[in-house]
């Protein structure tokens, strides 16, 4: 695991993507303070910058660098078992094609050990889009992942090829009076 996250920090330090296992199905990453490198996962799952992307990060503690945490969303976050992503408002400190139309941004704090260490070594957080053309089905499995996005990328981490997820993170919205909608789950 060490030369898998010691060559997915050199990648990502230069500005490249890479196709990395998560805490859910396969993503495309890159730095998610970058813009040049974010506009490189747009070209490559030849998605409309107006769409978002889910970013990753390591704690709480990096969370609360790129959105405000109250003290009621940080009971919330600790009660998290699955894999879940929080659409925020306002964020902060993240390049601007990160950032939804109306000022939201999607993130989840990982539980894969992998995904974690790495996004910790980094010190950044780190963009996640499923391994995908858009519209096209989500990979379940490395297997399933189309030849184009394997030769798009810049580097694939040499790991959790033969495992399969099931699904994608649930999704939760925090509205700006402090309810939450469910959007996926």
């Amino acid at each position: 695991m060490q030369q898998e996250l010691t060559n997915s920090i050199i990648s990502i330090q230069k500005s490249k993507t890479i196709l990395y296992p998560t805490d859910t199905v396969w993503g495309i990453g890159c730095d998610a303070t970058n813009a040049n490198s974010v506009s490189k996962i747009y070209k490559i799952k030849n998605r409309s910058e107006s769409k978002s992307l889910v970013i990753l990060v390591s704690s709480l503690h990096m969370l609360q660098k790129y959105v405000i945490v109250t003290p009621s969303l940080k009971k919330l976050i600790n009660t998290i078992k699955d894999p879940t992503t929080i659409i925020y408002n306002n964020p902060k400190n993240l390049a601007s094609n990160v950032i939804a139309s109306d000022n939201t941004v999607a993130i989840r704090i990982v539980k894969d050990e992998f995904c974690r260490k790495l996004i910790k070594r980094f010190g950044k957080p780190i963009v996640s889009t499923s391994a995908n053309i858009s519209n096209s089905p989500t990979p379940k499995s490395f297997q399933e992942i189309e030849p184009l996005i394997l030769e798009s990328v810049d580097y694939i981490v040499n790991l959790h090829r033969n495992r399969i997820n099931k699904k994608s993170s649930r999704i939760i919205k925090l509205e700006v009076d402090g309810t939450i909608k469910v959007i996926r789950e």
